[in-house]
């Protein structure tokens, strides 16, 4: 195994080949960017104002830098996982989550795209009872599947 595949050997058997380990489409950061940013500009026009009002807007643009912070390492610390046996998505720091589903088991990949997903490459691909959300490029993710489960 790689340096990078080394990081999933409690969850994949020593015999299994790594295909994909990737991040969520960057589009999940979109939202809590804009609603950082929302957050950043009111406390910043708090800030103008005085006592009480720029303390709040100070506060606020310290939520608003955490909400995004927070977005950014929840991001960062999601994976898809493919590897020659199954497909799972691990999520988390101190508590570790992974949701799994055997290749051999899945009897249909699909592939579920929005018109703005279509346009900038993330859609939702569902492989078995296992919906990974926000893929980036789903149809590759896709037909990787669909040889990897025949």
């Amino acid at each position: 195994m790689g340096g990078g595949e080394r990081r999933w050997s409690m969850l994949a058997d020593p015999e299994e080949q790594v295909f994909l380990d990737a991040r969520r489409h960057g589009i999940v950061l979109v939202r809590p960017l804009v609603r950082a940013l929302l957050a950043t500009v009111v406390g910043g026009a708090l800030l103008a104002f005085a006592w009480p009002l720029a303390v709040a807007g100070a506060v606020l643009m310290s939520v608003g830098a955490a909400v995004f912070l927070r977005a950014v390492w929840a991001w960062h610390r999601t994976r898809v996982v493919v590897t020659s046996e199954k497909v799972f998505v691990v999520q988390g720091t101190w508590r570790r989550r992974a949701k799994a589903v055997r290749l051999r088991a899945v009897e249909a990949v699909e592939l579920d795209q929005s018109l703005t997903g279509q346009l900038l490459g993330y859609g939702t691909v569902v492989v078995g009872s296992l919906a990974l959300d926000n893929v980036a490029e789903p149809k590759r993710v896709c037909r990787l599947l669909e040889r990897l489960a025949s």
